[in-house]
């Protein structure tokens, strides 16, 4: 399993950052019509909410590929950190308790990964669930919100895919 590092962190914030300014519809319009517009952050929100449990996950394929989009946001953020303002690459963030998948939450995790590819290929929000998924990645292991929210999409998880498997 990956580490966070600062760098990774930093790229996480900058994401979501990035997505929240592609997003703001203004102040005038978020007050007019805020349902409409705080609608507009759903497939970010859950390809978030994918990308962190995907990187729970760290097995197979997914956990591979989530562990690889984070060493490569990590080695980019410490490339910048240290290139960019002179700090210290490498630094491990102060990481989030860990909760591991169960076998019955990795089956859920499998089923949202073909929902999400499937929505990859065929949703006008493609550029949005990329954004979410990579920010989730790089986000759910940190010791901030984001990742205090990754221990209860793990419970989530886990106890969806008892009510799943159990009924077999």
């Amino acid at each position: 399993m990956q580490l966070v590092t600062i760098g990774g962190v930093t790229v996480g914030i900058c994401v979501l950052l990035y997505y929240l300014v592609l997003w703001f519809p203004g102040f005038k319009a978020l007050r007019n019509d805020p349902l409409r517009h705080l609608a507009h952050l759903l497939p970010f929100l859950l390809a978030w909410c994918y990308g962190a449990l995907a990187l729970l996950g760290v097995g197979g394929l997914v956990g591979w590929i989530a562990d690889t989009a984070l060493w490569i946001s990590n080695w980019l953020g410490d490339v910048a950190l240290v290139w960019g303002v002179g700090g210290q690459a490498g630094t491990h963030a102060n990481g989030s308790s860990y909760l591991p998948l169960t076998q019955p939450g990795g089956g859920i995790v499998l089923i949202l990964t073909v929902v999400m590819i499937a929505l990859l290929k065929k949703s006008a929000h493609a550029r949005d669930l990329k954004l979410g998924m990579w920010c989730g990645v790089c986000l759910a292991m940190s010791a901030g919100v984001a990742g205090f929210a990754a221990v209860p999409l793990a419970q989530s998880a886990n106890w969806l895919g008892a009510q799943v498997y159990g009924a077999f």
